[in-house]
């Protein structure tokens, strides 16, 4: 198993110097604050790069962002999807919101120290955000029927990426029962298809549309 950032050069070979060394980074940094506000599992500090990183860059394998997206991250935890995506992503912005304050404390910290200036962070509820975005991420914080609740409001028709625009949502396990529920548009992605690994087996991308 690669627990470090080779597993995401393997995949996304073009990076530059500097989105190099803003991943590099990661590692030290989540240990550190992993130690003070528990945002990962003490198990999954020790993969951080497959189980939290390349997980996140997931979305990126079903949707590359043209520049000048505006994408919010629901529910960001210590800054996953939104900080590798960012990383990835320079020319985009996203805002990560939790409602959580302590988590985002240490989303503003990883991203101050490695200098991502394309990122906000918030503590709220994604109800009470603001704003209209092109798309909305998130990892498995809850089902997805509740959470398309949440943030339907907040998706604009202003649509020019490849995909229009709409959630994209990262999630594990046998969905069948939990899309049923949802009863809406939506497309799976396999995240299987594009990492080899056996952590990806089970985990997919669902794109909804809006």
């Amino acid at each position: 198993m690669q627990s470090d950032i080779n597993i995401i050069i393997k995949y996304f070979p073009k990076l530059s110097e500097k989105q190099l060394k803003q991943f590099g980074q990661l590692q030290e940094l989540y240990t550190f604050w992993n130690a003070q506000i528990n945002v990962v599992s003490r198990q999954d500090i020790e993969n951080l790069y497959e189980k939290h990183v390349l997980h996140s860059l997931g979305i990126a394998k079903v949707m590359s962002f043209k520049a000048g997206t505006e994408i919010l991250d629901v529910g960001t935890g210590g800054g996953f999807p939104g900080i590798p995506l960012a990383i990835l992503f320079p020319e985009c912005h996203f805002h990560l919101v939790d409602s959580i304050g302590k988590k985002i404390k240490v989303v503003t910290e990883v991203a101050q120290s490695i200098g991502l200036k394309n990122l906000t962070a918030q503590h709220e509820r994604a109800e009470n955000v603001a704003n209209d975005y092109d798309f909305v991420i998130s990892r498995a914080v809850t089902r997805l029927k509740p959470f398309y609740g949440w943030v339907k409001d907040k998706v604009t028709n202003n649509h020019f990426n490849d995909l229009k625009n709409g959630i994209l949502y990262l999630k594990g396990g046998d969905l069948e029962e939990e899309l049923q529920e949802f009863g809406g548009k939506y497309s799976l992605y396999n995240l299987s298809e594009y990492f080899e690994e056996e952590f990806f087996e089970t985990k997919k991308v669902v794109y909804v549309p809006f």
